[in-house]
């Protein structure tokens, strides 16, 4: 079972208590189900973490923060971020203070749900954060941390969602190449000391490493680590592991380029057999997929394109082989072709579980800038993407399989505007560059919530393109479930379990 599907089942369990169910009724001897469909109900309190943004005193970061409206959600609620200290600061940034013994004043104030917030930030001592919400704001709720750096290694746009603490990330599609820079950022959200072993495995597989055993990240700290001091190998393609010992943290790779830019690397979804890489870019200069399984066996996947018109096999990549324990690199080249288009990667046999991501690389010569795109779960019954602007954003709807309805809606603005909506068609084996609705009158940057209406998964992903003078500097997050609700069994008072 999956650590996330543990965590749903205490979340649930907790929630059965608030709503006043005593037990779940036995059933009769007919041998009958009896038992009433599961109820869905809003979550009551959701964490987030956000890792330190950069290290260039060029850095500029806006936090939006956007929670969406949920049905049957408390009509009171709370949420707030706070600073998060490295070391021996801990103890401070637990008690909200900074180094001069002042209250620590968070980036940005989220507000009531349906409301986007924004912040900004400056330089390269901007702290990683930890986020709270409760009731009406704890369903969906979402902080994007946007920042532009104007020169330098990493230069450009580095975009991640800040996500929710767990105990075990992948991350393929890390690098300790010659002109790569990354670090992987911890930071723990709770009041004991959280402990975390890093591992690194390449195209032979684990790299030799004791630096990256038992991490120590302190109570409501945080801590990077660049990963060429945790193997002295130059690898080209590294998937990275994150496994908590004790406690938990949120995790996330920033992966910086001299070159081509830097953004952050997001944990893939789970291992699994199928996987969909949503939302390249149509003007993709170079596409590289990394793939890793963590099983003792080999993958064989076949690679097709979700394209506007339906499924295509890139000619000379129609399968990738994937060696057990090994990550494997596979160049596409321009792959797309101007149009929209997501990976779709299937088994050709048996089902052997896999994590991949993809690089992507837009421009060409000196102006060129680059992201990630992890393979992603479905958008589920809600996603959000909460930094959007009134130019730039792309929102890309792939459904593999089944088609799909889905509706869009974009929230006011920070600053003014009105919400608008439309609902689109995603035909079977299609990726799709919609038209996102953009609220009327917008001022400020607003949200994205997208939902599945009806037909098969869909999986999502948001683009966001900040033009300069040299570079169109961009960024991808994908638009997994929010789960900003939970399955709550139905159950009834039966007072005959006392008697026996």
């Amino acid at each position: 079972m999956k650590r996330t599907t543990l965590s749903l089942i205490a979340c649930a369990a907790a929630l059965a208590a608030v709503t006043g169910f005593a037990a779940v009724a036995t059933p009769d001897g007919s041998g009958a189900d009896t038992a009433a469909p599961a109820a869905r109900l809003p979550v009551e309190r959701t964490s987030l973490l956000c890792p330190a943004p950069s290290t260039s005193d060029l850095a500029e970061t806006q936090y939006t923060s956007f929670t969406p409206v949920t049905k049957g959600a408390d009509e009171k609620g709370e949420a707030a971020l706070t600073t998060a200290a490295r070391g021996d600061e801990a103890g401070d940034a637990q008690d909200g203070k900074k180094d001069d013994g002042k209250a620590a004043k968070p980036p940005v104030d989220p507000k009531e749900p349906g409301t986007p917030a924004t912040g900004t930030t400056s330089g390269s001592d901007t702290p990683a954060l930890v986020g709270t919400a409760e009731g009406a704001r704890a369903p969906g709720w979402t902080v994007q941390q946007t920042t532009e750096v104007a020169a330098g290694t990493g230069r450009g746009l580095q975009g991640v969602n800040c996500t929710a603490p767990d105990t075990e990330f992948w991350f393929p599609g890390a690098s300790t190449a010659a002109g790569r820079t990354d670090y992987v950022h911890l930071t723990n959200p709770d009041d004991s000391a959280a402990v975390v072993d890093i591992e690194l495995y390449g195209k032979d597989g684990a790299l030799e490493s004791t630096v990256g055993e038992g991490v120590t990240v302190p109570p409501h700290g945080t801590e990077s680590l660049l990963l060429s001091t945790l193997a002295d190998v130059k690898e080209t393609d590294l998937t990275v592991h994150v496994g908590v010992r004790s406690g938990r943290v949120g995790a996330a790779v920033q992966a910086l380029d001299d070159k081509t830019g830097g953004d952050w690397l997001t944990a893939a979804a789970d291992p699994a057999g199928d996987l969909v890489l949503p939302g390249i870019p149509k003007d993709a200069t170079a596409v590289r997929l990394v793939l890793f399984t963590p099983g003792g066996t080999d993958a064989d996947l076949k690679v097709r394109l979700a394209s506007p018109s339906g499924l295509i096999t890139p000619a000379g990549h129609e399968t990738v082989h994937v060696k057990a324990g090994m990550t494997t690199g596979v160049d596409l080249g321009e792959l797309t072709r101007g149009e929209a288009g997501s990976l779709v990667l299937t088994p050709t046999d048996g089902a052997v579980p896999v994590v991949a991501a993809v690089r992507v690389v837009r421009g060409k010569g000196g102006e060129q800038e680059s992201a990630f795109i992890p393979a992603t779960d479905p958008v589920g019954a809600r996603a959000t993407a909460a930094d959007n602007r009134a130019k730039g954003t792309t929102l890309a709807l792939t459904a593999p399989g089944e088609g799909a309805e889905v509706k869009v809606t974009a929230s006011a603005g920070t600053e003014g505007g009105t919400t608008a909506t439309k609902t689109y068609t995603v035909k079977a084996g299609t990726t799709q560059n919609v038209e996102a609705p953009v609220p009327a009158g917008l001022k400020g940057a607003y949200a994205l919530t997208v939902e599945t209406v009806s037909g098969g998964p869909v999986h999502a992903s948001r683009t966001l393109t900040v033009a300069d003078d040299d570079v169109a500097s961009f960024t991808v997050q994908t638009l997994p479930d929010d789960r900003g609700t939970v399955s709550v069994p139905n159950a009834e008072e039966d007072l005959s379990v006392l008697q026996k």
